[in-house]
C-alpha cells in the first residue's frame, strides 16, 4: 500500500451527476450506497458516463459530518431531479496524489498532499473551512478486483492562488 508524490496537473471543468449527503463515518456505507444510485439514475436515463465513481468533499469533520457529494463524470451536463443534481469539477490547477491500497488507509494519500502542500507553499483552494475542489476518484472496479490492498484511489484538490 502506497501513496504516490503528488503531481501539478491542469484540468478543465468536467460536468458530472451527484447526490450530496451530509454522514458521520459511523453511516459511511449509507454514502457509499449512493454511487449504485446515481450510476442507476444515469443509466435509466442513457447518459454516458465518463470515468470511475468520484466523491467531492465540501467539508471534513472526521469527528463529525463530512459534506459530500457522491457521483460520476458525464460526457453532457445533466438535469437534476431534486435527489440527483448537476456538478461540475472547477478548472485550474490540481495537487494529485494516487493511493494504492484499501480505501480505509486513504488518510496516506491525504498526509502527502498535506505535507507537499506545506514543502511547496501551494495552498488548497478553501473558502472558509469549505473545499473548493476536493476529490476523490475509484479507479478500481470491485466486480473485477476483490482485493483492496489492489484498488487504485486518485486524490485531486485544487490549488489555490495564495
Amino acid at each position: 500500500m502506497s501513496s504516490s508524490e503528488p503531481r501539478v496537473e491542469t484540468r478543465s471543468a468536467r460536468p458530472y451527476a451527484c447526490i450530496r449527503t451530509r454522514a458521520p463515518l459511523s453511516e459511511w456505507g449509507r454514502v457509499n450506497a449512493l454511487v449504485g444510485e446515481v450510476r442507476a439514475w444515469l443509466d435509466e436515463r442513457g447518459v454516458a458516463v465518463v470515468g470511475a465513481p468520484q466523491y467531492r468533499y465540501h467539508s471534513v469533520d472526521v469527528a463529525g459530518e463530512i459534506d459530500v457529494e457522491v457521483g460520476w463524470c458525464v460526457a453532457e451536463p445533466v438535469e437534476g431531479d431534486g435527489r440527483v443534481r448537476p456538478g461540475e469539477w472547477p478548472a485550474g490547477e490540481y495537487a494529485v496524489c494516487d493511493h494504492v491500497g484499501s480505501p480505509d488507509r486513504i488518510t496516506e494519500a491525504f498526509a502527502r498532499l498535506d505535507e507537499w502542500s506545506a514543502r511547496t507553499g501551494r495552498p488548497f483552494a478553501k473558502r472558509g473551512e469549505t473545499w473548493v475542489g476536493r476529490f476523490e476518484t475509484y479507479l478500481t472496479d470491485p466486480a473485477h478486483e476483490p482485493d483492496l490492498d489492489r484498488w487504485r484511489t486518485e486524490v485531486a484538490y485544487l490549488l489555490g492562488t495564495g
